[in-house]
């Protein structure tokens, strides 16, 4: 019941620091809701009205509906929002509150709406107070009973089901608004069906109880006789008023419904701009006949059922559309990699055509490496899954190339800025030598990784960083730190985008705390607890997408054919090139082969060196023990260059030039050969026999 007389009302601008004692003499409780925030605050005497004690109310509206029933606080809610959409200053309101005892009471409510100087609703002032006294006066009894009788077949049939229907997304969630107790049934239904329009046939989508379904009418074509097919080729509702009635018009259907009891029916087509798109029946075992009233209940029941059926299928159209192009940007497969173990997940939170530009990658490299990506484009739609798309590409092409990590993040980076888009992408990529457990990250304005050990504990891995891709290029800060850290056999490396770390309310280290406990308690298995994690992010639910990536170590076998050993070794890194060093001196002494060690470790620091300075890319060291008819030490120096090196004159003083002389007379034999994209330089020394 609208308070058609309601006024502005005369509160100070400090209230309720100062409430106007005028209130409290009249009985009056008050209220200051907070638009912004959605505090609604309560005095004491408002306390009251609603019966609620004060431990009993937070504070939030959503607190009253233990006193509000659902179709007063829906009928509410629509008053309020009407309200504040037409400009209005102010309103008022009879609504029924069922108090503590059970017993219902009229209660009305009077706000101000307080506006900023956009004309935007940003505070509601008002009071609430008793009113059954009031209104049981004749007139006012009158009033409120030919009310009551309009609300119980408007709001609690067309505003709630309507209501309900405002947050359906899916075909499905209509179907279960339809059949909810607090929709349809109000109506005293017995049983319903509903079917869509598909290729000029109508399939059946919703039918109830369970048993009432009819056989053969799964799909029935729009020609045949039965009222939903009547309905849908006339765009005429079909109401009929007895058994007798519907036994005539449909002799094929009614001896299939006859355990039902079905006394009248009323069938309604659902049009959406003058095209129907399907049809829905409900059956009713009590009734007799339908009034001019409820017919036009079900009318207007009918066509917000069809507007918002229609908005579902063109839901789930474009999601579907989104999620495909979304995927196909995405890897169809990941690789299996000699070594790991691999798990990849993506849970898209998107809704429609909002999908987001998340992204992960692995990218087989030679000697036994492999590169792992994980990325997030700003923004959620479908340019951002086209960006993300072509870094994905870029990425993976300059990885290939051999890169180094550092130059494959900066040139995504430069390529993303050159993009004719303003968005910029946060991105880790992390090059793993799964034979040493090297692993080499570079960041790009990403969350750091995780490892998980054998022993289940979990932690968070802090990686120097970059500015995010796009924006490094965009200030010329293109220099990207490298981080190195050590995955030993059994741990695993852990990296996913800020979806899964996020949480309402709470801050990214909280998030990465409450991550790395889950982890820790999760499965052993890669992809059990890559299922756990992305089941957590469900239960969460949450408005961004999910990327992860899961790599564990198994281990190689380190020894070969007698013994092997490898090494990766980056430009630029020289504690790397020591270590190569030390490798190849303890191994060639463990092997027996100490006479010739300083030829070996001169031969091969050699070749190490002239794969790094003659490429770009990073050089992989593997030392074997070969046996047959002799034993020999082979040294294999594996590059991403495809050149081939080739001998020059040093001159008398010349610096350079002399290496591959050198590697003519200290080696009993050498050569190149091809490896994917790049090649080996291999070397072979004749070693006494030993153990």
């Amino acid at each position: 019941m609208v308070d058609r007389g309601a006024s502005a009302l005369s509160l100070p601008d400090d209230w309720p620091a100062h409430p106007d004692p005028i209130l409290a003499l009249n009985l009056m409780g008050s209220f200051d809701w907070d638009l912004d925030t959605g505090l609604f605050h309560m005095d004491a005497q408002a306390h009251e009205v609603f019966d609620l004690r004060p431990d009993e109310y937070d504070d939030r509206p959503g607190s009253l509906a233990v006193r509000v029933p659902t179709a007063e606080g829906y009928r509410l809610d629509s008053l309020v929002a009407q309200a504040m959409k037409d400009g209005s200053e102010n309103y008022g309101a009879y609504f029924r509150i069922r108090r503590r005892d059970g017993t219902l009471r009229w209660t009305h409510t009077q706000g101000y709406i307080r506006r900023d100087e956009t004309g935007r609703p940003r505070r509601i002032i008002g009071i609430v107070r008793d009113a059954t006294e009031e209104l049981s006066q004749s007139e006012a009894r009158d009033e409120r009973d030919a009310q009551d009788a309009a609300r119980r077949h408007q709001t609690n049939v067309v505003q709630l089901t309507t209501a309900a229907l405002a947050h359906a997304r899916t075909v499905q969630d209509v179907i279960d608004v339809v059949k909810d107790t607090h929709g349809l049934t109000h109506l005293g239904a017995t049983s319903l069906v509903m079917g869509l329009v598909e290729a000029g046939r109508i399939r059946l989508i919703a039918e109830g109880p369970a048993g009432s379904f009819v056989p053969g009418t799964l799909v029935t074509r729009i020609d045949e006789p039965y009222p939903m097919s009547d309905v849908v080729r006339t765009l005429t509702p079909r109401f009929i008023e007895s058994p007798e009635e519907f036994a005539e018009g449909y002799p094929l259907l009614w001896p299939h419904i006859t355990d039902l009891h079905i006394t009248s029916a009323a069938y309604l087509p659902l049009i959406v701009q003058a095209r129907p798109i399907g049809a829905m029946g409900l059956l009713y075992s009590d009734r007799r006949g339908f009034s001019a009233e409820d017919r036009n209940v079900l009318l207007a029941l009918g066509s917000s059922i069809a507007q918002s059926m229609q908005r579902a299928m063109f839901y789930e159209q474009e999601k579907d559309l989104a999620s495909g192009l979304q995927q196909a940007m995405l890897p169809r497969t990941i690789p299996s990699v000699r070594g790991a173990d691999v798990a990849v997940r993506y849970r898209s939170a998107s809704l429609g055509r909002d999908i987001g530009g998340d992204w992960y990658d692995l990218i087989p490299l030679p000697g036994g490496r492999v590169g792992a990506v994980i990325g997030d484009v700003q923004g959620h739609d479908t340019h951002a899954a086209a960006v993300m798309g072509q870094l994905r590409i870029v990425l993976r092409a300059y990885a290939a190339e051999g890169h180094t990590p550092a130059t494959v993040m900066a040139r995504a980076s430069v390529f993303l800025h050159e993009l004719d888009t303003d968005r910029f992408a946060t991105c880790l990529y992390a090059e793993a030598d799964l034979s040493t457990g090297v692993v080499q990250v570079v960041r790009a304005g990403h969350i750091d990784p995780l490892i998980r050990h054998t022993d289940g504990s979990c932690r968070r891995v802090p990686v120097p960083g970059g500015l995010p891709l796009g924006l490094s290029a965009e200030f010329g800060r293109l220099e990207y730190p490298v981080g190195t850290l050590e995955l030993d056999p059994g741990n695993t490396l852990l990296l996913c985008t800020d979806g899964l770390v996020e949480q309402p309310g709470a801050d990214l280290d909280d998030g990465v705390q409450v991550l790395t406990a889950l982890i820790a308690s999760g499965p052993e298995d890669v992809r059990d607890l890559a299922d756990c994690l992305i089941d957590v992010a469900e239960e969460r639910g949450g408005d961004d997408d999910v990327a992860l990536l899961l790599l564990r170590r198994r281990g190689l076998d380190t020894t070969q054919a007698g013994g092997r050993l490898q090494q990766h070794v980056a430009p630029g890194d020289p504690e790397a090139l020591t270590q190569a060093r030390h490798m190849i001196r303890a191994a060639v002494r463990a092997w027996g082969a100490a006479e010739r060690a300083d030829e070996i470790e001169l031969v091969a620091d050699e070749v190490i060196t002239n794969a790094l300075m003659h490429t770009e890319g990073a050089a992989i060291v593997t030392l074997r023990v070969l046996t047959g008819s002799d034993r020999r030490l082979r040294v294999e120096v594996e590059d991403s260059s495809s050149a081939l090196p080739r001998r020059r004159e040093a001159g008398e003083s010349g610096v350079s030039g002399r290496g591959l002389l050198l590697v003519d007379l200290l080696t009993d034999a050498w050569g190149v050969e091809a490896r994917g994209g790049g090649k080996c330089v291999w070397c072979e020394f004749l070693v006494p026999r030993g153990d």
